[in-house]
């Protein structure tokens, strides 16, 4: 089993960093606090105060964004309610009773920062702010945030409404991941259909604009949070998004910090999906042994100075009793990073293997007479 396994990843090992030296330092920048991270794994690339807690402004509404698009369709009717008119600062000027799209509410969100809008889609999912804020709590918790607390859709400021730049960074990459979501926020312009008149929408994001590869997230500002950003953008196969809360330059520090990740970071495939791992014995089978795959790839951010250590830990069974289906899930693959586990992978069987009956046995015994 050590044997086969070794063989398997011995092309792959071969293609990866070795330790060799000191890996590159994060730049520093002028934040309240700051983090960068990798989309799909959230390896956490640079931070600067990473886990203080500190107020977010309106990037509040990268979670109401994301929670609207995970409970409801995009042809959705929402009835603008009472207490979402009038609302203080940005807005998309919404009338009383008005009945918009759920999908012109996200573009009047995100891109105008329509705090109206925030309200509307708060109401229309859980009837109240209140308890709007109390699913927006549970799915930060779902995304492993330790340090955020929602009261509002919108960013408002109030004293227990708070995040960290790791978490936001956190609820912002889950974002970046659903396709919904990062066409939204990287529109430059929208028109809205519905509603009581025609709005033209203007995305507030410079970074669409002003960096290449540029695609999303969110800005915000309140007198009591100070400038605040989160930033996304993609090259060469790799998406990084970053935060950084009460940031006085926060367009030239999210442009450093994303200078920096893809500089010192590169986004490769360490196993793809289908690759043969190992070969495990069969017991009272057909066949004595069975191969078996990674049912999917494993992706993740390397540095590029070869300063990351890479393992890998093989977790299933020496054997197995027939009969096995073909997609048996028969242990895992996880990579480790610096010796801390990174990513993993399900192991499964390609094929199924019968258990051997009596009729077997007689055709294996008149196969040796015969040969």
């Amino acid at each position: 089993m050590r044997r086969a396994l070794s063989l398997a990843f011995a092309a792959v090992l071969l293609l990866l960093p070795l330790r060799v030296q000191a890996a590159e330092e994060a730049p520093a920048i002028e934040t309240g606090g700051a983090a960068l991270m990798e989309v799909g794994s959230m390896r956490l690339l640079a931070g600067q105060n990473a886990d203080k807690r500190l107020p977010m402004a309106s990037t509040t509404k990268i979670m109401t964004a994301l929670l609207a698009i995970e409970h409801c369709s995009l042809d959705e009717w929402v009835t603008v309610p009472a207490q979402a008119y009038g609302v203080e600062g940005s807005s998309m000027y919404l009338n009383r009773g008005e009945k918009l799209r759920m999908e012109d509410l996200l573009y009047g969100l995100m891109l105008t920062s329509g705090n109206d809008a925030a309200i509307a889609i708060a109401c229309h999912i859980a009837g109240s702010v209140e308890a709007f804020a109390d699913v927006m709590n549970d799915r930060a918790a779902q995304l492993g945030c330790t340090d955020t607390h929602f009261v509002t859709p919108n960013g408002l400021p109030d004293a227990e409404h708070y995040t960290t730049a790791r978490d936001l960074c956190r609820i912002a990459a889950a974002g970046m991941q659903n396709e919904t979501f990062r066409t939204i926020v990287g529109t430059t312009y929208y028109r809205t259909e519905t509603g009581d008149v025609t709005r033209t929408l203007k995305n507030k994001n410079k970074v669409l604009w002003q960096y290449e590869g540029g695609n999303g997230v969110k800005t915000g500002y309140t007198k009591s949070a100070g400038r605040c950003l989160a930033f996304s953008a993609e090259r060469d196969g790799t998406m990084l998004v970053g935060v950084v809360l009460n940031c006085p330059d926060m367009w030239n520090s999210a442009y450093t910090l994303l200078d920096y990740g893809f500089a010192a970071y590169q986004t490769r495939c360490l196993v793809d999906v289908g690759t043969c791992i190992a070969y495990m014995e069969i017991m009272g089978g057909t066949k004595k042994g069975l191969a078996i795959f990674t049912n999917q790839a494993i992706l993740y951010p390397i540095a590029t100075d070869g300063s990351d250590q890479i393992e890998w830990k093989l977790d299933c069974p020496a054997s197995l009793h027939a009969p096995v289906a073909a997609g048996t899930s028969v242990g895992s693959l996880t990579l480790l990073v610096n010796g801390e586990p990174a990513a993993s992978c399900e192991l499964v069987t390609a094929e199924a293997v019968s258990a051997a009956d009596l009729r077997f046995y007689l055709h294996r015994i008149l196969d040796g007479w015969s040969a």
